[in-house]
């Protein structure tokens, strides 16, 4: 029986490896981090994130972020056998938001249920060993000659056994959106809409010890919320529901902050929100880990993380090809705002001496690619801009990168993108780099934000048709004449260095 359970795992592992894979999501990740003194990071641990993006039977696609912690036992254990709680006939187009409900609640507890399974006998011999070396034992011989022994083993068994992990996954199916969260990842959703304007909605909230839903619910069974919303942390975490963590699932009584519960207070069932109509939409889903959130606003405040997050994407999508590259580079920027920060020994500098694993899932709502959104029309060229990420902590404007596309028969450039975002200022093109500039400005709400769109050419408007128009080469003329400074410039120097080429058009 021991043997078949710790096969478990190996089974689950094959049953969902003739799934195919989603091809309209992109996941980035990044390892932990502590930086020494000199700035330089070390991973203190493997990364314990999780992932997965499949595409089932029916129209049905199902997605997830798993932040494991103490360990990868039980993210990689829940995205494995939530996928074939889910993805092997159990879900198909005629059920209902009831039916739809109810399997992901079913789901989510048979992954938990199974997971116990999977490590029941580690933990009764690890019982059955923590008795030799109770002080009442009088087996003085065993003491000395095996206890050092005994305690090797029960370490390799609380390591074994060890570790939870929460979840958001996202469920479609008829077109249908549907969120499964379990404790303190974030789903985001961003719409745009025809008009320009977008709307950025985190659906669901943390189950943290912050929550008022969740301090009341445990208030309910008898803890003291007051002191859980000050202590900040559970047994470790900062989340309420999670799944695995055998400490916190069978032996709350020993924990002092949940001693006084009446049954078991950190639960595994999921919070699920939907369905949401997909039919009409036009953006992105985001699942991103805890590690990620609490990375980004460590380094620039809680306020517009959302909004920082999405405009960072819209950016990368309007400059990658592939969804991984695109979601791999968000993901590299937060790490580096991250690490920016602290070496900048600013305020919040004190905030960014580590971060955890970082996982982000995209996933595309007929929202085109660089290929696709950047394609211009009629012998057009495209112009990327270049505009390093920025924010300041003075300043609520978030800069990112913007492509424009150049047409070829018109007199006003476009956004080449979809984001949304207004132009906060003109950008003034330099000499040899023929690309005009704009940076974005995100609107500054919690949950929900909308802006309008740069599309209507009014930048560029004052400077006329003719100056747009790109010759053979894809060059446009210059915005500025600067006969008379090369004039001057020639008059003070040798007629051998102007005939190098030092200045002026070639």
């Amino acid at each position: 029986m021991a043997a078949q359970r710790k096969n478990l795992m190996q089974s689950h592992q094959s049953w969902t490896d003739d799934l195919p894979l989603c091809q309209m999501c992109g996941v980035g990740t990044a390892p932990n981090c502590v930086y020494g003194p000199d700035g330089k990071g070390t991973q203190s641990h493997t990364n314990e994130d999780g992932h997965l993006g499949f595409r089932g039977e029916d129209g049905c696609f199902l997605y997830g972020v798993f932040n494991g912690y103490d360990g990868s036992r039980v993210a990689s254990f829940a995205s494995q056998c939530l996928t074939a709680e889910l993805l092997l006939g159990q879900l198909n187009s005629s059920h209902t938001d009831n039916d739809v409900r109810r399997i992901l609640t079913q789901a989510f507890d048979v992954v938990e249920k199974s997971y116990f399974k999977t490590i029941d006998d580690a933990l009764a011999e690890k019982a059955h060993l923590s008795n030799y070396l109770l002080p009442h034992n009088e087996n003085v011989s065993f003491h000395h000659s095996q206890s050092q022994k005994v305690q090797e083993r029960l370490k390799e068994l609380e390591q074994e056994v060890s570790g939870g992990a929460t979840a958001v996954v996202a469920l479609i199916l008829n077109n249908k959106l549907y969120i499964a969260n379990v404790g303190t990842n974030r789903a985001l959703l961003c719409k745009s809409s025809s008009d320009g304007q977008n709307q950025v909605l985190q659906i669901g909230r943390p189950h943290s010890t912050d929550n008022e839903d969740e301090l009341q619910r445990l208030a309910a069974l008898g803890v003291d919320s007051a002191r859980v919303k000050q202590a900040g942390q559970i047994a470790g975490q900062s989340s309420t529901r999670r799944l695995g963590d055998y400490r916190v699932k069978f032996n709350y009584n020993d924990i002092d902050l949940l001693s006084a519960a009446k049954t078991r207070p950190i639960i595994s069932e999921p919070e699920i929100h939907g369905s949401q109509p997909l039919d009409s939409v036009t953006g992105f889903l985001l699942l991103l880990s805890e590690g990620l959130i609490n990375a980004l606003e460590s380094a620039h405040g809680a306020e517009q993380a959302n909004q920082e997050i999405v405009a960072m994407v819209a950016a990368e999508l309007a400059q990658q090809t592939s969804l991984e590259a695109a979601a791999q580079s968000v993901v590299e920027r937060v790490k580096r705002l991250h690490h920016d920060v602290y070496v900048s020994g600013r305020q919040r500098a004190t905030y960014c001496s580590r971060h955890e694993d970082m996982t982000l899932l995209i996933r595309t709502l007929n929202y085109p690619l660089a290929e696709g959104a950047l394609t211009p029309t009629q012998g057009g060229r495209i112009y990327p801009v270049s505009i390093p990420y920025s924010n300041s902590q003075s300043t609520s404007k978030t800069s990112v990168t913007l492509s424009l596309v150049m047409p070829s028969q018109s007199g006003t450039l476009t956004n080449g993108t979809n984001t949304a975002s207004t132009l906060e200022e003109e950008g003034t093109p330099t000499p040899g780099s023929q690309s005009p500039t704009a940076t974005l400005q995100s609107t500054n709400t919690q949950t929900q934000s909308s802006s309008s769109s740069s599309g209507d050419g009014s930048l560029f408007r004052q400077r006329g048709s003719q100056a747009a128009q790109p010759d053979e080469t894809g060059r446009v003329p210059p915005y500025v004449d600067f006969s008379q400074f090369y004039h001057l410039w020639g008059s003070d120097h040798s007629d051998s260095q102007s005939a190098q080429g030092g200045l002026g058009p070639q």
